[in-house]
């Protein structure tokens, strides 16, 4: 099993394609998993936020992360997230004995007090078997949970089973820098920190100590050579590429159509077959598309994966 403790690069998060009419399109799903594999990831996550997975039931979840795992040959980590411990209980167990590498846990939105947030991960690891790889997820903006570094120090430290953050706070950059800072003189164990948002702070996030990404943009094959580059040393090249694609990125992290974004330009890859969300879901207005065509035309004049292609002839 790979060590995610070590984890480098970039774990892509990857949505849930539907057909139209709502049900699991597993020839899509199979065809993200194979485009992920040849944009150079180094790991995937499947059933995270963006993925939909609270519209799935438990044997759906299952059926697409197994699926995944068995295609996929590279790590793969699945969310687990859930109200109770026995649903997260269940998924893990399923997941883990399908060969993942470990699960992803965000925190429920009902905690507030740094003790709650430590003893929630400790329930949780019990829960799931404490010889599980676990994920803390942080992100604030949609849960509403605040973890300090501290706070973030004491779970890993208590774990032995903690990983891996995914970090997802802004403005955030503080806080790798303290985490690797913990590690530096001890008093943390060295985890793997990737970083999310959409990647709309990739660019400094690796310079300040981070691993890589684990986020879903529709452009994974770029983020791949932003981390690639960043820690090979080619800062400008790496800048250049991604500021080609920052307009893009932050129209695709907005709250509430990021989704539709994101699975719009995929099917405009040649992905998708459909950029359908499970309801409820937010579809993009033609105008919407229109300014997300128009991004793409100028993300093209640097980088030509975005000229429409298709996403195996880039």
């Amino acid at each position: 099993m790979s060590d995610l403790s070590t984890a480098r690069g970039v774990y892509v998060i990857a949505p849930t394609a539907f057909h139209d009419d709502g049900r699991v399109d597993e020839a899509s799903n199979d065809g993200l998993t194979d485009f992920f594999v040849e944009s150079g990831a180094t790991g995937i996550t499947v059933l995270g936020q963006m993925g939909e997975a609270p519209k799935l039931d438990m044997a759906e979840s299952v059926s697409i992360a197994s699926r995944m795992i068995k295609r996929a040959g590279i790590p793969i980590i699945v969310g687990v997230s859930a109200p109770g411990f026995a649903a997260m209980k269940s998924l893990t167990a399923a997941v883990m004995d399908a060969g993942a590498a470990g699960v992803m846990i965000a925190p429920p939105n009902t905690l507030r007090t740094d003790d709650q947030i430590v003893t929630y991960y400790a329930q949780a690891a019990e829960a799931i078997g404490t010889d599980v790889p676990f994920v803390i997820q942080d992100y604030p903006l949609s849960f509403s949970v605040l973890m300090t570094p501290g706070v973030i120090r004491r779970i890993v430290q208590g774990n032995p089973s903690c990983v891996m953050l995914k970090h997802e706070d802004w403005p955030g950059l503080e806080k790798i820098s303290a985490l690797r800072g913990f590690q530096k003189d001890g008093s943390m164990k060295p985890i793997s920190i990737l970083c999310g948002n959409g990647g709309l702070f990739l660019d400094f996030e690796c310079e300040r100590g981070a691993d890589g990404a684990m986020t879903g943009y529709a452009f994974p094959d770029m983020l791949v050579d932003v981390v690639r580059m960043q820690q090979a040393g080619e800062r400008d090249a790496a800048h250049d590429l991604f500021d080609a694609h920052l307009p893009l990125i932050r129209y695709e992290q907005q709250q509430g159509v990021g989704l539709a974004v994101r699975k719009y330009v995929l099917k405009r890859r040649g992905i998708l077959a459909s950029e359908a969300q499970r309801r409820p879901g937010a579809g993009l207005t033609a105008t919407a598309r229109a300014e997300v065509d128009y991004l793409l035309s100028r993300v093209a004049r640097f980088d030509r994966r975005a000229g429409l292609g298709g996403a195996r002839a880039a």
